[in-house]
């Protein structure tokens, strides 16, 4: 980017495209260091950087009326996404259907990243009816999902050469971060801005291509030549992370994948401490063993508890070393918690927001309607959603034809909340003071109150509200900063709420996470748990004939660690309250022996005698003495 700058390109004709925000920043943050002595970085705002689904966002916002939707169009999040599914399978078949929504909502996901028209796989004959009535349902509400957001601004391009010309005219310079997590989606977007310039260029290592279950494919990185000849390749086989060592590992293995680009890891200095291969007894001995290690590694090299992870292929791996580190007392954070947005006073006021700028959004109407309680009923709600389907509208539309009949606390409860809605598009329109008006709307409807009166004690009541001021301080920064529009500060929030769950989360103490999780990350000591076979490889990979992937996943995870890393696996599990014998994984076989180094768990768990302890205390209180605390 910044060598395209001193080029003389335009920053507003370059198009740079990543996967997480976090990625996106870093990458505008290192563009701008790099032109900042002899540019203005405020001038370089016309440069895009950021991920596939923002800039969508920003060319749907412009362009998507030519599909007859509004530009004030809403993105659902996945909740509202299930809630509309919901209803659609309802409809379709019945209350007490067992059709699980969130499958529909994973099958309807990887389709349209696949570029389908519809799921080829589901309930029987009925996903493709609830696939058409889904989308049905988002048009008449005037949204659309996450991946609609791609998927639209592919068809936008196909069926508009005038906008895709004018793209191409605008983004002539286009980079692709992590290209080897690219769907099919994607490539399209891709290949459609690059296809007739060809200037495009596109990082990516195929060996870390781990995401097929949601739809990315490593041929689109493996077959980068077929779709632009002349494509120069560079080799980037500099490794600054990992010792010699630990390379040396993740380069025998995943040299037994055969589709992938012939390369060798490497890196300066010493080779390393040697890898660590722990053979556990059981479950409770392997964490056992680990947590002990982690509390002298920190002793001896005297780190931080965030110099340590633990990675494991399945969640339930992490249970027996939450138990462990709590009865150390020891610090720790498992990544994929509740998301800030995700809590359910944020999502009432997003939803507030969202209704005030497109009332058409049923989902968020039905949210907000009675909440706080304004008198509208039950009875009333499903009078609202019969009248609206019948007359094929929107459940807005439904409110002000039933707010003018006379009579009953629900008809004033509709039209109390119909005026509000009216008054408060109108603020937010004419003024600019966008937390004020905030404020003002949670104090009129006795937001706080309602938070207190439904909370089960204090703690709660009090720890909501802050999520709520939280919230609003968000509002007024981004109103302070004057970046975008209202809506752009909604569209940033779902984005974020969407692409970011993978990301690491600030957070004090020893990290736990999945290998899928760790992707892009780095630690100085990291342990690799339940190295089993049937776990890594997972037993369902080998049925669909994917342990490629798996190997990759290994590889991830091997390549994580700087300094230390320790693989464990145990003799036998608990599965479903039962013993199970285990089998050290098939890759473990691929190490190279003279960088191992094996250790049996049950020898190294041994009694310290209590004047032993006694000295280590001794000597600890000693140093902390000398250091002043």
């Amino acid at each position: 980017m910044a060598y395209l700058i001193e080029q003389g390109i335009a920053p507003a004709n370059i198009l740079a495209l990543t996967f997480t925000n976090k990625a996106a920043r870093e990458m505008k943050e290192r563009f701008i260091s790099l032109i900042k002595d002899d540019h203005d970085p405020k001038s370089m705002k016309v440069l895009f950087a950021g991920t596939f689904h923002s800039f969508c966002v920003r060319i749907l916002r412009e362009f998507i009326e030519k599909l007859d939707y509004n530009k004030n169009f809403t993105i659902y999040d996945e909740s509202d996404q299930i809630a509309l599914l919901k209803q659609v399978i309802g409809k379709l078949a019945g209350a007490n259907s067992d059709i699980d929504a969130n499958k529909i909502k994973f099958l309807i996901g990887l389709a349209k990243n696949k570029g389908h028209e519809a799921p080829t796989a589901a309930n029987g004959e009925l996903a493709p009816q609830i696939f058409q009535r889904y989308q049905e349902g988002l048009k008449l509400r005037n949204a659309v999902d996450f991946d609609d957001l791609l998927l639209l601004a592919v068809r936008l391009m196909k069926e508009h050469p005038d906008v895709l010309d004018a793209l191409r005219q605008r983004y002539r310079y286009l980079l692709v971060d992590e290209y080897q997590d690219t769907n099919q989606t994607q490539f399209e977007i891709v290949r459609l801005l690059a296809s007739e310039s060809k200037n495009i260029c596109v990082v990516g290592d195929d060996d870390q291509s781990i995401y097929s279950w949601r739809g990315a494919e490593s041929t689109h990185i493996l077959e980068f030549g077929n779709f632009f000849p002349n494509a120069k390749t560079v080799k980037l086989e500099q490794n600054y992370r990992c010792t010699p060592n630990i390379l040396k590992a993740a380069n025998y293995v995943i040299k037994n994948n055969s589709k992938r680009h012939l390369k060798q890891l490497w890196a300066d200095g010493a080779d390393g401490d040697k890898i660590r291969l722990v053979a556990s007894a059981g479950e409770q001995e392997e964490a056992a063993w680990v947590v002990a290690e982690i509390l002298n590694r920190r002793r001896i090299d005297n780190l931080s508890w965030e110099s340590f992870a633990i990675l494991y292929r399945a969640n339930h791996l992490s249970r027996t070393f939450e138990l462990e580190l709590r009865k150390f007392r020891i610090p720790y954070r498992v990544i994929g918690g509740l998301g800030f947005y995700e809590r359910r006073e944020v999502k009432d006021v997003v939803a507030y927001l969202q209704v005030i700028m497109n009332p058409s959004d049923d989902i968020s109407l039905l949210r907000i309607i009675n909440q706080p309680a304004r008198g509208i009923g039950k009875v009333t709600l499903e009078e609202l959603i019969r009248g609206a389907r019948e007359a094929k509208h929107s459940i807005w539309e439904e409110v002000q034809l039933q707010r003018q009949r006379s009579g009953g606390r629900s008809q004033a409860g509709l039209e109390k909340f119909s005026d509000l809605i009216h008054r408060y598009h109108v603020r937010f329109q004419q003024e600019t003071t966008w937390s004020q008006i905030m404020k003002d709307l949670l104090e009129e409807i006795g937001f706080f109150e309602d938070i207190r009166r439904t909370s089960k004690d204090n703690n709660e009541a009090s720890s909501r509200c802050e999520n709520v001021q939280e919230f609003v301080s968000s509002l007024a920064e981004f109103e302070q900063k004057r970046e975008g529009t209202l809506q752009d500060f909604v569209d940033n929030l779902r984005l974020e709420q969407k692409e970011d769950k993978d990301e690491e989360k600030d957070g004090f103490g020893v990290t736990l996470m999945t290998l899928h999780a760790a992707k892009g990350l780095e630690f100085r000591h990291v342990f690799l748990v339940g190295v089993e076979e049937g776990i890594l490889p997972h037993d369902r990979s080998k049925l669909e004939g994917n342990v490629e992937e798996e190997r990759r996943l290994f590889y991830v995870g091997i390549t994580r660690a700087m300094k230390g890393l320790v693989l464990s696996y145990c003799d036998k599990r608990r599965r479903y309250g039962q013993e199970e014998p285990r089998h050290p994984s098939s890759f473990l076989t691929e190490l190279p022996q003279d960088v191992l180094e094996h250790i049996s768990a049950n020898s190294t768990l041994t009694e310290v005698k209590p004047e032993v302890a006694f000295d280590r205390f001794s000597a600890l209180k000693a140093k902390l003495s000398a250091s002043g605390r």
